[in-house]
């Protein structure tokens, strides 16, 4: 048995195309139940729908061979127990800071709202910049706008949220897409399985 674990969102729907072409379909029925094990059309593959930041922490431990995360969830994660084997070049966007002005990012401790602690600890780390974070799970533009944050750390697709809020992405950090992961395990023991799937997915990204 092969255990894929995915996301709801996003992730799922441009995942899909990219299971399809290795010979792994997921009914529609399937698709619409509440259900968090799906059945698909191969009955020794399992798909998994749990949270995008659970999904690193479901393969590290051997509960699913396989996942789709995002790579802003595995450097959070730290990718312990896992390879990265796949960059499928879907969900893509960026980590950004922004802030409503350069100037607001010229301080002595600068605050930051963000719940990309570990991603944004590293990069002012790097930069020799002394932080003081707030991890917040949602909202994150309102944060700069009521005095809790001088700036923010966030995913940046089309801008249009941080523009709405009066926002500028300032300053790149990474460029995020969705990356396929295996458990070290698995990889070992369900090598032949795998490596036919993921080759099957390669060759047509």
């Amino acid at each position: 048995m092969l255990t894929i674990a995915l996301s709801k969102g996003r992730i799922l729907e441009q995942t899909l195309p990219l299971l399809k072409r290795a010979n792994i379909e997921i009914s529609e029925e399937e698709l619409s139940s509440r259900k968090l094990i799906l059945n698909t059309n191969n009955e020794n593959v399992k798909i998994i729908i749990i949270r995008a930041t659970d999904v690193p922490s479901f393969v590290q431990h051997g509960a699913a061979d396989i996942g789709i995360a995002g790579k802003d969830v595995l450097m959070e994660h730290g990718a312990v127990g896992l390879f990265e084997l796949l960059d499928l070049n879907i969900s893509k966007c960026s980590l950004m800071v922004a802030a409503t002005s350069k100037e607001m990012l010229d301080q002595q401790t600068l605050k930051i709202a963000t719940k990309y602690v570990n991603c944004t600890k590293q990069y002012f780390q790097q930069k020799g910049q002394q932080v003081e974070i707030i991890k917040l799970y949602g909202s994150m533009e309102l944060a700069p706008k009521v005095g809790l944050s001088h700036c923010i750390v966030d995913l940046v697709d089309t801008g249009n949220t941080l523009k709405a809020n009066g926002l500028k992405p300032l300053e790149h950090i990474i460029d995020i897409s969705s990356r396929l992961i295996v458990n070290v395990a698995s990889y070992r023991t369900k090598n032949k399985q795998i490596r036919g799937y993921v080759s099957k997915i390669k060759g047509k990204l």
